[in-house]
C-alpha cells in the first residue's frame, strides 16, 4: 500500500498524516475550574507579558469580567530565568496564596511528582516547597484550611511545611520499603480511582491519611533494552487476580503531638478494601456556618470487601479510632463505591448511589443508620450526581434565591436513549424531576455546576459533532457567553466527503436489543457489497456506543469508510451502559464468556439483515478489553471474524490485577472454569483467520507477558499471525516520535491487505 503525501490528496478525504501527523482534528478544549468561593472560573490563558508563558485569569460570570490573579511575571524563580511552566495549580481557601504545581515527571498510568511553589499574592514572594529534595519528588501539595501551612508527599512519607517560618517536618517516617503514607500503590490508583492519600482537617489540626502495607505484594518488571547499553529495570508491586494484596488502613494525626491514632476498622486489611474516606462535617453545621467552629469530629469512609459485593459506609471518631457502620450495600454480583456520597446542608443526611431498586437511582441516607429515602424514582439510571447542596453551603438559608437552589440536586440521566445524556434536577424530597438540558439538543451534554448552582460550564457534543462550550445559567439553561466553538474543525469537518451515520438496535434473542452505530462510505450502494470492521470494548469498564465526539478513534473509523468499509460497534450486555443493573451485571463471574456471545449475535443479525455486508470480509479490532475481545472473537468465531486487530488485550484473565479481575469474576480459585472459559489464550487453537497482535512493552497496566504467553501458545499450535511489539511504550501506545501514526499505518496497511476495501457486486 502506498499512501500519498498529504499535499497531493484531495482535501475531502482524510489521511493518516492528516489525523495523526498534522493532527488536524483535534478539538479545541476549555478548560477551567470554579474559584474556592464559587465567584467565578479560573483557567490558564497565554501570558502577553511573556512568550511561552501562562497567566492564571479568572472571569466573572455575571458580566464577563475578566481578571489576572497570577501574571506569569510573578512565577519568575530567579533573575533572567523564564517563568515556571504551570502543570496545576490552586488556591488557598482565602485566594491571597496560590500553589504552582510544574516539572512534572510520570510515575506510572495518571501518577505523577514533580516541584511545588507558592506565590504570595500581595508580597509577590515566590518561594519552591521541599528544602533540600530532588527534583520532581513532591506529590499532592494542598493548603491547611488556614493557609500558613502546606502538607505533601515526598518518598512515601508525608511532609508539613510552614510558609512564614518555613520549617520542614515529616509527619510520618517510612519503616519499611513496603510501606506508603498518604498516597497508594499501582492497583489502588488504577482500580479505585485514589492519588492523594491524606486528608485535612476543616479545623487544620489533624490530617486523615491512608497508610498502605505492600510487603508480600509480588511485583512485575519492566524491562527498557532501548535507552543504555544495558537494560534498564522497572519494578512495580502488582497484585495479579488471586494473589496477595496490600494491606490498608487509615490513621488521624495530631498535628501538634505528631501521634497518629488509627482507625479501628474490622476485618483483614489484606481482604478488604478501604476506597473512599473523608472528614464529615458536624450534624449542626448547617446552624454554625463554615467557620472552624463547624469543623468535623467523624471520619466517613466505605469499606469494600475482597470481592466486592459488600459496601460498608463507617463514621470514625478520630480520637479514639472507634467506628460504627451506619449503611451496607451488598449485590449478588459486585457493588459500586461512590464519589457521589455528599453531605447535605442538615449534616445528618448523605447521598447514597444504589441499584437496590434495580436501577442506579440517589437515595438520601440518615447519619444515624436508617433506612434511605429514593430520591429519583423511576426506572431510568442516574449516570452521575453533579451537584448538593452540602453542609456549609455559601448562602444556605438566606437569600430567598438561595433557599431555593438549596432544594435541588443536579444529576446526569437519559430516560429515554442510553447513548446520550443530559442534566436533569430533583428536590431533595424527591419530588419535580425536571430534564434541564432543553428538549432541542441531543447527544452528550456534560457540566461544571458552579458552587451556589447559579451557572455551569455546559459541554455539547454528538456522534461526528465536536464539543461546544458555553457559559450558562441555572435553572434557565440560558447562554451568558460562548467559550470554546470549534469552528476551524467543525470547517474542516464540514469539508470532507461525508460517510453517513446511523444509530440502531439489533435484537439478538427475545426482547434484548444491543445499541450499535455504523458508518457507510460516502457513495454507499445497496446493490453492493462491502467489508465490514467492528470496533469492539465489551467490558465492564466502558461503552463504545454513544453519541458523543469521540477524538481517539472516530477519525481513522470515518477515514476508513472514505476508503470503502462500513464500520460497526455494538454494546453487549455486561457494559456500563444506563440500562438497569441486570444489564449491566449480566456478566458476572463470565467476563469474556457471555459478551463474545453477544457480539457474535449481534453479528449475525446484521449479516441476515443487511445484504451489502459481505461476510467474507468481516474484521474486528479493539483496545486494551477490546483487544481481549477481539481475540475471543476470531478464536471462538471463525465462521464469523476473517481478520483481527488486538491492541495491547489481557489472553489470560490471571495475569490482570486482583481489584478489576475479581470485582466482576470473583476470586480464581472459586471461578476456575469461568477464568479458563473466559481467557482467550485457552482458545488459540482454534484460529483460523487472520490475526495482528499490538503491544507496548512498557505497559504497566496490560503486561507484555500476557502477549508473550498468547504467542508461545500460538507457535505451540502451528497457527500463523502477526505481531507488532513498541518499544518501552505504555498501554496507551503513544510516547515518542510518530509512535501514534506508526501504529494506524500499521493497522490500515494490515486492514488492506487482509480485508481488502470497497465494495464488489452481489
Amino acid at each position: 500500500m502506498c499512501w500519498p503525501p498529504a499535499a497531493a490528496q484531495d482535501r475531502a478525504l482524510l489521511t493518516l498524516d492528516r489525523i495523526y501527523g498534522e493532527k488536524e482534528f483535534e478539538p479545541e478544549k476549555f478548560t477551567a475550574r470554579w474559584m474556592p468561593d464559587g465567584s467565578g472560573y479560573s483557567k490558564l490563558e497565554d501570558s502577553k507579558d511573556s512568550d511561552d508563558a501562562k497567566d492564571i485569569v479568572s472571569y466573572d460570570p455575571e458580566n464577563g469580567g475578566r481578571e489576572v490573579l497570577v501574571s506569569a511575571l510573578h512565577l519568575v524563580p530567579a533573575p533572567d530565568a523564564a517563568p515556571l511552566s504551570i502543570d496545576g495549580y490552586s488556591f488557598s481557601k482565602d485566594t491571597s496564596r496560590v500553589l504552582i504545581y510544574t516539572n512534572s515527571q510520570r510515575v506510572w498510568r495518571q501518577k505523577t511528582r514533580g516541584d511545588y511553589w507558592v506565590l504570595d499574592r500581595a508580597s509577590r514572594e515566590l518561594r519552591k516547597l521541599g528544602g533540600d529534595a530532588q527534583p520532581s519528588t513532591l506529590m499532592f501539595a494542598k493548603f491547611s484550611p488556614s493557609g500558613r501551612q502546606v502538607a505533601y508527599v515526598r518518598e512515601k512519607n508525608i511532609y508539613l511545611e510552614d510558609l512564614h517560618g518555613g520549617n520542614i517536618v515529616s509527619l510520618t517516617k517510612t519503616d519499611s520499603p513496603g510501606i506508603i503514607n498518604g498516597t497508594f500503590d499501582w492497583v489502588y490508583e488504577e482500580e479505585l480511582g485514589l492519588r492523594d492519600g491524606f486528608r485535612w482537617s476543616p479545623d487544620g489540626k489533624a490530617i486523615a491519611y491512608w497508610q498502605l502495607d505492600t510487603s508480600g505484594v509480588r511485583e512485575i518488571t519492566l524491562v527498557n533494552n532501548t535507552d543504555s547499553l544495558y537494560p534498564q529495570l522497572t519494578r512495580i508491586k502488582y497484585p495479579k487476580a488471586g494473589e496477595k494484596n496490600p494491606a490498608s488502613r487509615v490513621g488521624v494525626l495530631d498535628i501538634e503531638s505528631r501521634k497518629t491514632q488509627w482507625l479501628d476498622v474490622p476485618g483483614d486489611p489484606r481482604h478488604h478494601y478501604i476506597a473512599k474516606m473523608d472528614w464529615a462535617p458536624r450534624p449542626d453545621s448547617a446552624s454554625h456556618g463554615s467557620g472552624p467552629d463547624s469543623s468535623s469530629d467523624e471520619i466517613v469512609l466505605q469499606q469494600l470487601n475482597r470481592l466486592q459485593n459488600t459496601n460498608r459506609v463507617m463514621l470514625a471518631d478520630p480520637q479514639t479510632g472507634e467506628v460504627r457502620t451506619i449503611l451496607t450495600e451488598t449485590d449478588e454480583a459486585w457493588v459500586d463505591v461512590h464519589d457521589e456520597l455528599k453531605w447535605l446542608a442538615d449534616g445528618e443526611h448523605f447521598t447514597w448511589i444504589s441499584e437496590r431498586d434495580q436501577w442506579r437511582h440517589v437515595y438520601s441516607a440518615p447519619r444515624s443508620g436508617g433506612d434511605a429515602k429514593l430520591l429519583t424514582p423511576g426506572d431510568f439510571d442516574v449516570m452521575r450526581l453533579l451537584h448538593v447542596p452540602e453542609a456549609g453551603d455559601a448562602d444556605a438559608n438566606a437569600a430567598e434565591t438561595a433557599e431555593v437552589r438549596n432544594t435541588w440536586l443536579y444529576l446526569l440521566a437519559s430516560p429515554d436513549n442510553p447513548t446520550q445524556q443530559y442534566l436533569y434536577r430533583v428536590r431533595l424530597d424527591g419530588s419535580g424531576l425536571d430534564r434541564i438540558t432543553p428538549a432541542g439538543q441531543s447527544g452528550t451534554h456534560d457540566y461544571q455546576i458552579s458552587p451556589d448552582a447559579r451557572w455551569a460550564i455546559h459541554r455539547w457534543s454528538a456522534f461526528g459533532s465536536p464539543p461546544t462550550t458555553e457559559l450558562i445559567s441555572l435553572p434557565a439553561h440560558e447562554q451568558i457567553r460562548m467559550l470554546a466553538r470549534n469552528k476551524e474543525l467543525r470547517k474542516k469537518l464540514q469539508a470532507l466527503k461525508q460517510p453517513s451515520t446511523e444509530f440502531f438496535r439489533v435484537e439478538i434473542v427475545g426482547d434484548v436489543r444491543l445499541d450499535a452505530w455504523c458508518i457507510k462510505p460516502p457513495d454507499f450502494d445497496a446493490g453492493k457489497k462491502y467489508p465490514l470492521l467492528v470496533f469492539v470494548y465489551g467490558e465492564p469498564a466502558a461503552t463504545t456506543v454513544r453519541d458523543r465526539w469521540e477524538t481517539r478513534h472516530h477519525p481513522w473509523h470515518l477515514m476508513l469508510a472514505q476508503q470503502g468499509y462500513l464500520v460497526m460497534s455494538f454494546d453487549n450486555r455486561g457494559t456500563p451502559a444506563p440500562r438497569g443493573r441486570e444489564w449491566r451485571k449480566f456478566v458476572y463471574r463470565k467476563v469474556g464468556i457471555l459478551a463474545p456471545k453477544d457480539q457474535a449475535a449481534a453479528l449475525r443479525v446484521v449479516l441476515e439483515n443487511r445484504p451489502y455486508i459481505d461476510a467474507d470480509r468481516v474484521g474486528v479490532w479493539g483496545w486494551s478489553g477490546g483487544g481481549s475481545m477481539s481475540l475471543n472473537a476470531i478464536f471462538k468465531y471463525p465462521d464469523l471474524y476473517k481478520t483481527a486487530i488486538a491492541v495491547a488485550p489481557v489472553p489470560n484473565q490471571r495475569y490482570y490485577d486482583s481489584i478489576y479481575q475479581e470485582r466482576y469474576m470473583g476470586l480464581p480459585s472459586d471461578n476456575v472454569e469461568g477464568f479458563t472459559q473466559g481467557s482467550s489464550i485457552n482458545f488459540a487453537r482454534q484460529l483460523e483467520g487472520n490475526l495482528l497482535l499490538i503491544h507496548g512493552t512498557g505497559d504497566d497496566n496490560v503486561h507484555y507477558q500476557g502477549t508473550e504467553a498468547l504467542i508461545n501458545e500460538l507457535i505451540r499450535h502451528d497457527k500463523p499471525f502477526s505481531m507488532m511489539s513498541y518499544p518501552n511504550r505504555t498501554h496507551a501506545i503513544r510516547e515518542g516520535k510518530n509512535t501514534m501514526l506508526h501504529l494506524r499505518r500499521l493497522m490500515t496497511r494490515y486492514l488492506k491487505e487482509h480485508l481488502p476495501p470497497g465494495p464488489v457486486a452481489r
